[in-house]
């Protein structure tokens, strides 16, 4: 087998074993439907609703608030369109979602608020925009691509102000392994997560909806969830999700802790040897307001598909050139537009993501390959030499 050096983290997490370990039980012996009345089914549902209270000791809220869906795409759904189908109004986002967010606004006639230089939401341009027909406001908490964080308790305040009757959302699906998201998304109604992006297993995720926030289902049936997701529970996946959230936690402050120093180390060199190279989000050089898992870099006459094949070919190193969630897309980020990079200069983005199971031999091989393929494509593009 090929060993890789994986830092695509932000796309998928490799699965942690204490999820996986938490997860086979459930799939070989605890096979009930929950919503049955037998014994197998009672005990499904008594595993069910262990793994709500030990996702809400990690994310906030009460057992009652979570509902299982089916990954952060559903659940981003849900609460944009939950809270529209319910409410009526208008939804806002800031111009840096995730698709899962920004389409659903825009498909409902929503706003967007526009970001500075590192990604940080305006709050003047957010104040303008917000009026009482404002419903539902949704800012994620970890930027997907560049890291960055926001201002959640201000965001809050502001629409507290200017849309009293709105609710706040926020999709945490990148904060988890980097903040206390008990904590720094304690303003907010509603919060996304899913399970691939901290260790558990794709296609399972939630939503916690706080006590009082009413959701208009997507899905109909057998009004599982409080009625507000139909759907026989995959009880394994949330078992997993909450052990993995769990461990995440516990794990949070030695990773951040080893991974700032690996991603300084990686962009500094970087900046330092590839003609040009700039860090996507950080204008002025500080990178407080950044999560430690996730470098972007702009790679000036660097093509990023050829960038990313290079990196695999030669150096066995696999990342991304942006959010892998737009399959196929060949477009320039609408982050990086977003945070007003030019074109010529997105088009040469790389985003290199660390997590749980990076190592040094991996931040190594990246850094080392980025020079290398870089500083090779800007010669091809200069004068026509092979890559």
């Amino acid at each position: 087998m090929v060993a890789w050096h994986y830092l695509d983290h932000a796309a998928t997490t490799p699965a942690r074993p204490e999820a996986i370990a938490a997860m086979l039980p459930v799939l070989t012996d605890g096979y009930g439907n929950p919503s049955g009345a037998h014994a197998l089914a009672r005990q499904a549902r008594a595993v069910l609703d262990e793994a709500r209270e030990q996702l809400v000791a990690v994310v906030g809220g009460a057992p009652g608030d979570v509902v299982f869906t089916g990954g952060g795409t559903e659940a981003d759904n849900l609460a944009v369109r939950g809270v529209l189908g319910a409410r009526g109004g208008v939804a806002v986002c800031s111009a840096i979602e995730h698709h899962a967010v920004l389409e659903p606004v825009l498909a409902s006639g929503g706003r967007t608020v526009a970001v500075d230089r590192r990604g940080v939401i305006d709050l003047d341009a957010l104040a303008d925009t917000l009026d009482p027909e404002v419903t539902l406001v949704s800012v994620m908490l970890v930027n997907n691509e560049v890291g960055t964080i926001q201002p959640l308790e201000a965001v809050a305040e502001v629409v507290r102000a200017r849309a009293p009757n709105a609710v706040l959302h926020t999709d945490a699906a990148q904060a988890l392994c980097w903040l206390d998201v008990r904590e720094h998304a304690a303003a907010a109604h509603l919060i996304t997560v899913a399970a691939h992006k901290f260790g558990g297993p794709k296609g399972t995720g939630a939503l916690l909806v706080r006590s009082g926030v009413a959701l208009k289902p997507l899905l109909l049936g057998g009004g599982q969830e409080r009625e507000r997701r139909s759907g026989t529970q995959d009880v394994a996946g949330a078992v997993a999700l909450a052990t993995a959230a769990t461990a995440a936690a516990a794990d949070r402050a030695a990773l951040v802790a080893r991974a700032a120093v690996w991603r300084d180390g990686l962009v500094d060199s970087v900046v330092a040897s590839v003609p040009g190279a700039v860090e996507s989000a950080t204008p002025h050089g500080d990178r407080t307001h950044l999560v430690p898992g996730i470098a972007n870099l702009c790679l000036p006459a660097v093509d990023s598909e050829a960038l990313l094949f290079l990196l695999e070919q030669d150096h066995r190193v696999l990342a991304s050139a942006g959010s892998s969630c737009a399959s196929g897309a060949q477009e320039p980020s609408h982050v990086l537009a977003a945070l007003g990079l030019h074109r010529s200069l997105a088009s040469g983005s790389l985003r290199l993501s660390l997590g749980w199971s990076t190592n040094a031999a991996d931040v190594a091989a990246a850094t080392d390959g980025v020079v290398d393929v870089a500083v090779r494509l800007q010669a091809h593009a200069r004068d026509g030499a092979p890559a």
